[in-house]
């Protein structure tokens, strides 16, 4: 678990650019693939339907979530080669080559488990330790998605210390709901921290630059070794997969997770294809509030305004522009002149959030209609969406 959380407002390109926590977003569209409507189903009969513990849903107590979910934690190591330049969330020294540990959870009796994918990024050789006796068994990488920082793994491993954990519907967390933590930081097998969900629909940077959407904000403490370890609800059913922290190289009280509404559906793909395919659109942008209408004269209560446009990307062969003049409202700095988005394929959108959306469910290949207001006018523009570049650009 390598590089330091960036500060919420640092941005850099995500599909086109990854942005800063609060109101920049990328579309480089597609961190979360598309299945059905609401993606938050299993699909039936799938490896990811996991077995429910407790359908009520009733609250239980710290040492309830811990004895009914710990045995289904794995601790991982990875063992890789080479020297390439490794993804460092807390901010530990070196990055490459070597061998990184981190977290997992089991999520089916079939012996898979989701983990980060900066866990076993490169790696030759990966091994879990699962169940009471603390047995290793050796693992296959089913495939791994950087845009989204989820893997899923495959171990061979005896039905008695298989213990699947339950999915839950991280569209439906608050903040202030409780929150609980499992992992193995600094190789502590199986330890347990809690606290409360801080914040949701935070955004966070992805290995390869990007942005992972709707993350979940935690005070449960995070460190080292909890990377790819479930965040907890009360009733214990996974809501995220732990990923980052902000502030240094420990707990701060500052943590991240993965929702596992993005996770159940890039851990299907990875295990249905071995591989996601985003769309990419190529542009940055922020929402257009009030304050920000009022300073450009915008008679507009919402929309997303774009930054800026990736050269060669499929909203710059459209001809998107991107905003020329650098303006600051509420000490924020952002890029007037640029096109403000206001529909997608017709349909009205208010926020960048919501242009993410409607292009993180197309597919690479696929046209989306854009409309545009440019210099008080609008216009329609069609964009062909191209499959996103293994790194973002920046």
């Amino acid at each position: 678990m390598k590089r330091i959380l960036r500060t919420p407002f640092v941005s850099a390109l995500a599909g086109g650019l990854v942005v800063a926590i609060l109101g920049w977003a990328a579309i480089a569209a597609g961190w979360v693939e598309a299945g059905d409507e609401s993606g938050l189903a299993a699909p039936a009969a799938t490896p990811l339907t996991a077995p429910v513990a407790d359908q009520s849903g009733r609250a239980l107590s710290v040492n309830d979530i811990y004895s009914k979910d710990a045995p289904g934690v794995a601790f991982i190591r990875a063992d890789a080669a080479g020297s390439q330049e490794a993804f460092d969330p807390f901010g530990q020294p070196g990055g490459g080559g070597g061998t990184a540990t981190g977290s997992g959870f089991v999520i089916d009796g079939e012996g898979r488990i989701v983990t980060n994918a900066h866990v076993v990024e490169g790696a030759e050789e990966i091994s879990v330790t699962l169940g009471e006796d603390g047995d290793t068994y050796e693992a296959e990488l089913l495939g791994a998605d950087a845009s989204t920082d989820v893997a899923v793994i495959q171990v061979d491993a005896p039905a008695e210390v298989l213990h699947p954990l339950t999915l839950g519907d991280s569209s439906q967390v608050e903040v202030g709901d409780a929150a609980v933590a499992i992992g193995n930081p600094f190789g502590l097998d199986r330890t347990a921290t809690a606290g409360i969900i801080s914040a949701i629909q935070r955004e966070i940077r992805s290995p390869n630059g990007f942005t992972i959407t709707d993350a979940i904000q935690t005070d449960a403490p995070i460190n080292p070794g909890n990377s790819g370890g479930p965040l907890l609800d009360s009733a214990g059913r996974v809501i995220g997969i732990n990923s980052q922290i902000a502030g240094g190289e420990g707990n701060v009280g500052i943590g991240f997770a993965v929702p596992i509404n993005t996770a159940r559906e890039i851990a299907q793909q990875l295990i249905d294809d071995g591989e996601v395919q985003h769309a990419f659109l190529g542009v940055s942008g922020t929402d257009l509030t009030s304050e920000i209408a009022d300073v450009l004269n915008l008679d507009r209560d919402g929309g997303a305004l774009v930054q800026s446009v990736v050269p060669g990307s499929p909203a710059d062969e459209a001809g998107l522009e991107a905003g020329d003049a650098e303006v600051t409202v509420g000490g924020q700095p952002f890029q007037a002149g640029g096109d403000l988005i206001v529909a997608v394929d017709g349909e009205p959108v208010a926020t960048m959030t919501d242009v993410i959306a409607a292009v993180d469910s197309k597919q690479p290949g696929e046209a989306v209609e854009l409309t545009l207001l440019r210099n008080g006018e609008e216009r329609s523009v069609e964009v062909e969406l191209t499959e996103r570049p293994e790194q973002a650009a920046g």
